[in-house]
């Protein structure tokens, strides 16, 4: 069988290594911070909510990408992305962990506007949340080197200018119960990338902005917004 199309295949590097990692799905999970839930107007605790990003989307730190057309609101969200290296449907939240291959840093750049105007409509979020270059990332760090992050500071920088802060701790759904969950819904595979949400302030990007987004004991993604 003849293959009509050359496609390349979405991968992340892994810190420290020659290797790379395959992507195979990604999944966002919103509003898993309170004070971010509530900056969105949720008030009270719900189950997951889940969207999706195309593979594609991922873009490796240290870029400069373009800003994206059909949108004046850009928005950043720093989130602790994890990597899996094994899924499977109805996963148990006590046998989450042993999914994880690791985890990375990274953004879940938002055009905000089309959100508004998608949920006013109910509409799906896929032109605001999906689009190319959507999901910027740091290096994998396999979690044999980090250990299993379950607390530390989360942050975000915008020209030197802090822009969101928050823990790891503070999720609403922790990583494990994320995994739990979203396996209800889909079988999960290795190569799949979970963002597992963002704390709370949240705000646009110009063109000309830095950023530099942190996850305590993982990494820290440097993005440069061109025009």
């Amino acid at each position: 069988m003849t293959q009509l199309f050359d496609i390349k295949q979405p991968v992340v590097p892994v810190a420290n290594s020659d290797s790379v990692f395959p992507v195979h799905r990604i999944y966002c999970v919103a509003r898993n911070y309170e004070a971010h839930a509530k900056e969105m107007g949720l008030q009270e605790r719900e189950p997951p909510f889940f969207f999706c990003k195309p593979a594609d989307a991922i873009v490796t730190g240290g870029e400069q990408i373009p800003y994206p057309g059909c949108t004046e609101n850009l928005h950043h969200e720093v989130e602790l992305v994890v990597a899996l290296k094994q899924g499977g449907s109805d996963i148990a939240a006590a046998a989450a962990k042993d999914c994880i291959y690791g985890y990375a840093v990274g953004l879940d750049l938002t055009r905000r506007d089309l959100q508004a105007l998608s949920k006013d409509k109910g509409r799906p979020w896929d032109t605001a949340k999906a689009f190319d270059k959507s999901a910027p990332i740091s290096a994998i760090h396999p979690m044999e080197a980090t250990g299993e992050i379950s607390s530390g500071s989360i942050s975000l920088n915008a020209n030197g200018e802090l822009r969101q802060q928050g823990d790891i701790q503070d999720m609403i759904w922790s990583v494990s119960e994320v995994i739990a969950e979203l396996s209800r819904y889909f079988e999960l595979q290795a190569g799949d990338l979970i963002f597992t949400g963002t704390p709370s302030g949240v705000g646009p990007l110009v063109s000309g902005d830095v950023v530099e987004a942190t996850v305590e004991g993982v990494d820290t993604l440097h993005l440069t917004i061109g025009d």
